[in-house]
């Protein structure tokens, strides 16, 4: 009967231990050549230009970089990676021991007034002490919950820094596309 707890004991203390399967990125197979790209590799490509490279207007310069500067959608993108940083500093952090040191003084000064008749005249009734220490915490991470949690906060970081982009993209392109369309108006 003892055994066969202590070997349920210990098949529940391995099965605790799982926190998940590490990610492994899947195998996939890749064409060594694209479907249809029949020019040279050494062909510069009209995708890998910059756009203010590709459309050579000043006005239209202007405009997206006005939009850039105030665009509040952009600004709220900019300090959502900022805040995500900060929430990957603050949960990479528990993974490193921390220091807290505290020190105290307490002074307390005697009255004569109303003194006991026990104590005699011109004691010093005056106490004071002093009082330091410090803590050192340390969470080993046995089961690798702090190091999930740092994959998470590194996962949300690249998600908003990427959604940052994906705005000014959006921005960039939406201004240029109404710029044409006025322009092929007024034409």
């Amino acid at each position: 009967m003892k055994r066969e707890l202590s070997t349920l004991f210990f098949a529940l203390a391995l099965t605790s231990c799982a926190v998940g399967p590490n990610y492994k990125r899947p195998a996939v197979p890749t064409p060594d050549q694209f479907r249809g790209s029949e020019t040279p590799a050494s062909a510069p490509s009209l995708a890998d230009a910059k756009w203010f490279e590709v459309f050579d207007d000043a006005t239209l310069k202007q405009l997206v970089t006005t939009a850039l500067e105030r665009n509040f959608d952009v600004r709220i993108a900019a300090e959502r990676v900022l805040q995500a940083r900060a929430q990957l500093t603050g949960v990479r952090s528990n993974q490193f021991p921390s220091i807290y040191a505290n020190a105290s003084f307490t002074g307390t000064r005697g009255s004569s007034a109303g003194r006991a008749v026990f104590i005699p005249r011109g004691t010093n009734l005056d106490v004071s002490y002093t009082q330091a220490g410090f803590t050192l915490n340390w969470e080993l991470d046995v089961w690798g919950r702090l190091r999930r949690l740092t994959e998470s906060a590194r996962a949300q970081y690249l998600a908003s820094e990427e959604a940052r982009h994906g705005v000014i993209t959006t921005l960039v392109s939406d201004v240029s596309a109404t710029y044409f369309a006025l322009r092929e108006l007024d034409l």
